[in-house]
């Protein structure tokens, strides 16, 4: 392929981007489905049949899910016996993990949070809520080549030239050049509204708004816990949601230093609905998750099943939503919903994880 050397060269000069996979050879993994039956899953006599099928009747409102699933997305209303319905059309396979070969990966969660906020910018709401900038540039790769689908380059024109775009501090220093959605009274808060993706904004008129991910500026996500552990600040075992924002609070000095440690913003839109995911559903509270779509494709039913702080965690979930920090196959991040349970769950959820996928009966050949 002629142009192999100078696209992947092209690609990793721009470093990467929050919700697409990590650039780096312009050919997908190959996810390792292994076949497996419902009696290998863990507490699944436990389960809450109906729900689950709800939540698989919910996500076929999506078209992606509709491609994997077919007319079972039609059928799913029409049966009187969800388990009845769930055993017969589908066949669990087990996802192994593409890194270290094994069944084991990692659950975290995630929450939508609740921020204070006004449309005009007067203290205490001074930090912008950004749109898209309008000089930021997005390219989608597969409209000049088609082995490289889902790649995309952000970036913006400096002469005749795609520069890559402004970083955390530098946006944070000089502002940019788009709409502000609203301020808020917290640069903290702002942080982990843009790693949540999404969240609730009550202004000072007690009126509120839903804020949702528009874009983001091309660069790496990096953790702001590994940083901090990095520094000696966070013990591995200790960092949570929780424990990053007390030291944060209890280290105004240094807040800047830690946030542009991230050099990856992200830029949001007012939304009618709550939680939206990457395949454009409103989520639902324990029933969505996030993945890497790298290695599993959004709409895809799973099982996963883990246990954190002694509580087993078995359940049907619909891959509904991606993330920056979500990488890997067996890898999946729980949306909780919102409000202070939701936060505090999510804050502390991560634990070991398994994995299976539910392909449909009728496949002839594993989807990916």
């Amino acid at each position: 392929m002629k142009y192999g050397i100078f696209i992947t060269i092209f690609l990793l000069f721009f470093s990467g981007c929050s919700r697409e996979p990590k650039v780096s050879v312009p050919q997908e993994p190959t996810t390792l489905f292994i076949k497996s039956s419902f009696d290998e899953l863990p507490k699944w006599e436990d389960e809450n049949y109906q729900e689950a099928l709800n939540s698989f009747i919910n996500s076929c409102k999506s078209q992606k899910t509709k491609e994997i699933y077919e007319e079972l997305c039609s059928n799913a209303s029409l049966t009187d016996n969800a388990k009845e319905f769930l055993q017969n059309n589908f066949t669990p396979h087990k996802i192994i993990n593409n890194s270290s070969k094994t069944e084991y990966g990692l659950l975290t969660g995630y929450y939508e949070p609740l921020l204070y906020g006004s449309l005009e910018k007067k203290e205490p709401y001074i930090y912008p809520i950004y749109s898209t900038p309008k000089d930021l540039i997005t390219v989608e790769l597969d409209s000049i080549y088609s082995d490289l689908k889902k790649y995309r380059l952000r970036g913006k024109i400096e002469g005749n030239k795609l520069i890559p775009y402004y970083n955390r501090a530098q946006i944070d220093k000089n502002g940019v050049d788009a709409d502000v959605v609203c301020y808020t009274d917290s640069k903290i808060d702002l942080f982990f509204l843009e790693v949540q993706g999404s969240g609730v904004v009550m202004l000072d008129d007690n009126k509120s708004i839903f804020v949702g991910y528009e874009n983001q500026n091309g660069h790496k996500y990096n953790s702001i816990g590994k940083y901090l552990i990095d520094k000696g600040e966070l013990k591995k075992e200790d960092v949570s949601l929780e424990s990053i924002k007390a030291w944060l609070l209890r280290n105004p000095q240094r807040v800047d230093e830690v946030l542009h440690s991230n050099e990856s913003k992200i830029f949001f839109r007012q939304k009618n609905t709550p939680a939206i995911g990457s395949l454009g559903i409103v989520l639902t509270p324990e029933r969505s998750v996030a993945v890497d779509r790298e290695y599993i494709k959004l709409g895809s039913m799973l099982y996963l099943s883990s246990v954190a702080d002694n509580k087993n965690i078995n359940r049907v979930v619909m891959a509904e939503d991606t993330g920056g920090a979500i990488k890997g196959s067996v890898r999946a991040d729980l949306f909780l919903g919102n409000g202070k349970v939701a936060k505090k769950i999510a804050g502390e959820l991560k634990s070991e994880l398994k994995l299976w996928i539910f392909l449909p009966n009728s496949a002839k050949k594993e989807a990916k």
